[in-house]
């Protein structure tokens, strides 16, 4: 007997026990012995169409690794405990996947495969396998439901960037107004950004910029100047009033 396999004795059809790995001798005739390997055996479950709680047709495969513990129950109480482990894998499948919903499937996948594996372990125990671990591998979904699910991803992402957006302009609206206050108290403050809005375009050296603010400053400065110089104070103008003989004022003709 190799070390990972057990062997079962019948003699004259009556179980006599089970034979550990090494060299082991039987009454010819009378004692007929069946190996079992103890390795952990790899099983794929094939894809399947299950319709899921929320009525969405898919094909989910799967894979399932479990091992003998008991030889003794591995042939006795079971014909063959490959096929049925496999049979029973696919039902159990079928029945956990179809009791959830589309989203549960694809997001709670883990939860799923703990489902399963209680499941399969509670029914093989009674044959000696115990199961170690089994995983929904493969989820394939129509292409309507692909569709429809990258609209919604789309969509969901575009609300995103807009909800950034608003709140990126809502900031940028507060500074602004901050901005504002400190340019109102301190006038000089503005033509310090209108220097570095010069200095930032001129950066490009493809495009001659009239920037008028300060001839606009000079212009208003000179008419001031011309308007004090024209009037006295009055609201007349220099030169439109003559003295009269008897000492009063009155305009000229």
């Amino acid at each position: 007997m190799r070390q990972y396999e057990r062997g079962v004795v019948f003699r004259f059809g009556r179980l006599r026990g089970v034979r550990e790995p090494g060299l082991r001798f039987m009454i010819p005739l009378a004692d007929r012995m069946q190996k079992v390997s103890l390795r952990t055996v790899t099983m794929p479950i094939q894809s399947q169409q299950i319709i899921t709680k929320d009525n969405v047709s898919i094909g989910v495969a799967a894979v399932a690794y479990y091992r003998r513990t008991d030889p003794v129950k591995s042939i006795l109480e079971i014909t063959d405990v490959e096929r049925a482990v496999y049979e029973i894998a696919q039902t159990t499948v079928r029945n956990v996947v179809g009791r959830s919903l589309l989203d549960q499937v694809l997001s709670e996948t883990e939860t799923l495969n703990e489902s399963i594996k209680e499941v399969l372990d509670e029914l093989t125990s009674r044959w000696g396998v115990y199961v170690q671990l089994v995983e929904l591998k493969d989820i394939e979904l129509p292409q309507s439901m692909q569709r429809a699910m990258a609209r919604q991803a789309e969509a969901e992402r575009e609300k995103r960037a807009k909800i950034i957006a608003a709140e990126g302009e809502a900031l940028s609206a507060g500074k602004l107004a901050e901005a504002a206050d400190v340019i109102a108290a301190h006038p000089v403050a503005l033509q310090l950004r209108n220097l570095q809005v010069l200095a930032e375009i001129a950066i490009e050296k493809n495009s001659t910029i009239v920037f008028p603010a300060q001839f606009l400053d000079s212009a208003r400065t000179i008419a001031r100047f011309m308007h004090a110089e024209y009037t006295d104070g009055s609201g007349l103008p220099n030169g439109d009033t003559v003295a009269s003989s008897s000492g009063t004022s009155r305009p000229s003709a």
